[in-house]
């Protein structure tokens, strides 16, 4: 992965989550899954900032399942 490309993650929720929270999270695409749980993702410039989106989902109340970077550089 290029360092100075932000990394591209996938955050998982318990629950649903509408997509009318996508500015309140930076601009991920929220989308829900087929079990009932909420996938954010999108790329996330740097570690503070994907801190700060932890926070938000624990200010929310919401369970945090999984956070995954995804490759999306074949070369690599």
């Amino acid at each position: 992965m290029n360092p100075d490309q932000p990394i591209v993650y996938q955050i998982r929720i318990k629950g649903s989550l509408s997509a009318a929270w996508t500015d309140w999270f930076e601009g991920l695409t929220i989308t829900l899954a087929e079990d009932g749980d909420t996938l954010l993702s999108g790329p996330v410039v740097d570690q503070a900032a994907l801190h700060g989106l932890l926070k938000k989902i624990r200010d929310l109340g919401m369970t945090l399942v999984s956070v995954n970077p995804v490759r999306n550089d074949p070369d690599q």
